[in-house]
Order: C-alpha cells, then sequence, then structure tokens
C-alpha cells in the first residue's frame, strides 16, 4: 500500500480533480493523506462546481461529485497535515490537483508547499499534477527538463469570455495564462505538450477515449477536470 499526499486549499479546489484520484487510490489499497496550510483544516471544494457554474451547466459530473461526498466521510478528510510539518520521505507519491476559484491562490502561491513539492519531485518517486496543480510544480521548479501539460491556454480564455458578464474573473485565477507561466518555467518550450483540442468531452471511469495526459517516468500531468480519470489510473500504474 501507497502513502499518497494531497496537498489543498482551505476551499476553492476542482471537485473532480481531488475526488476522481482520492476514489481511484483508496478502490486500489491507498492511502490518502491530505495537507492544508494549517492542520486540522478540513477543506471545502468551489461550491460552484457543485450547483453548476452558469446555468446549471459547467460544474462536476455526476460521478464526481458522488465520489466528493463520500470523501467528505473518510476520516483522513478532517485529519489534514500543515504544509510545513509535512515529510515528503515519508510519502510514496503524490497529487496536485487543481482549480481556478480565488481561493486556489492561498495552494497555488505557498512558497512553503513549493519547497515541499520540489523536495519530493527530487526523490524520482511518482507524483503527479493536473491543470492549476501543474502550475504549483513550476513555482517550485520541478518542472526544469520534464516534459507537461497544463490547462491549455484556449480553455482558460475560452472559460472567461463564457462567464465574464455573470462571474468576472471566476475563470481567470491570475492575469497570465496558465500555460504561458508553466512554459517559461520549462527548459525548453517544446517539453510543453498541449494535446488535442477539446472544449466539452470527458473522459469517464469507463471511456479514456477524450482523455489527454502526458507521462515522463516518474511524473504524469493532465490538462483539466476532463482527463482525471485517465490521470488517475497512470499514476497507480507507477504504483
Amino acid at each position: 500500500m501507497a502513502r499518497v499526499l494531497v496537498p489543498l486549499p482551505d476551499h476553492d479546489f476542482d471537485v473532480t480533480e481531488v475526488a476522481v484520484p482520492w476514489k481511484l487510490l483508496r478502490e486500489a489499497g491507498h492511502e490518502v493523506v491530505f495537507a492544508t496550510e494549517e492542520a486540522g483544516t478540513v477543506p471545502a471544494c468551489d461550491p460552484l462546481l457543485l450547483t453548476g457554474v452558469l446555468f446549471g451547466q459547467l460544474g462536476a459530473a455526476p460521478e464526481p461529485q458522488a465520489f466528493y461526498r463520500e470523501m467528505l466521510e473518510d476520516p483522513a478528510f478532517s485529519r489534514t497535515v500543515a504544509w510545513r510539518e509535512l515529510d515528503v520521505a515519508t510519502f510514496d507519491s503524490m497529487v496536485l490537483p487543481g482549480g481556478h476559484a480565488p481561493g486556489m491562490r492561498q495552494y497555488l502561491g505557498s512558497e512553503v508547499l513549493q519547497a515541499k513539492v520540489k523536495a519530493f519531485a527530487d526523490t524520482g518517486k511518482p507524483w503527479a499534477a493536473i491543470c492549476h496543480g501543474v502550475l504549483v510544480a513550476a513555482r517550485a521548479g520541478a518542472l526544469g527538463g520534464r516534459r507537461t501539460t497544463c490547462l491549455p491556454k484556449y480553455m482558460e480564455r475560452s472559460a472567461y469570455f463564457l462567464t465574464f458578464w455573470k462571474l468576472g474573473t471566476y475563470y481567470r485565477t491570475y492575469p497570465a495564462y496558465v500555460e504561458d507561466e508553466v512554459t517559461a518555467s520549462l527548459a525548453r518550450p517544446e517539453d510543453f505538450v498541449r494535446g488535442p483540442r477539446t472544449l466539452s468531452a470527458r473522459g469517464t471511469r469507463d471511456d479514456d477515449g477524450p482523455a489527454f495526459v502526458v507521462e515522463d517516468g516518474a511524473y504524469v500531468s493532465a490538462r483539466w477536470p476532463g482527463d482525471a480519470y485517465l490521470f488517475a489510473r497512470k499514476l497507480l500504474e507507477r504504483l
């Protein structure tokens, strides 16, 4: 059984990008340890992903929402470890989830967490980052020499243009696009892999057809919630 670290902000993380890997890891018998800035914080997802971002659309699919409700009952979810207290040597793997709402900045911008992420990446053990989670790895300096994907600029821009009239900058976590910052952190621009273009088709538990991930040795990356099942399975293969 592997011990898998999943750091989170206090609120606003993506439902699917946390609950799907959690569910598949637990089904495979692995232990998931959640970490927040302060120990004992019970984190919460972006609530709009449960109710529907715009006219009931753009939220998490029913199955990941069911996994999230199940995850809330996991005692480990309320026994979070503080980022500063993490001993990365005690973990076998790490997952960096994403999310775009304002509360994510606590997690995306933490230098304390970035130091822990870099220390884990340097161990050579399996780890994975999805969507904005790749931004944590980029800011940690953990992507040098690695091939990666992340939230593509066209996706981030499309979501912003579609919802700005109602939600303002909800889909623009920072002025810079995630893809631009991630690409700037890489040893070579060609190490960024955008993947096939999509705006709506998502992978599921039974169909990886629309999903896309980038595998680079022990490291797995994915673009958005639609890749979450394949993303989790590729990490599981490394465990």
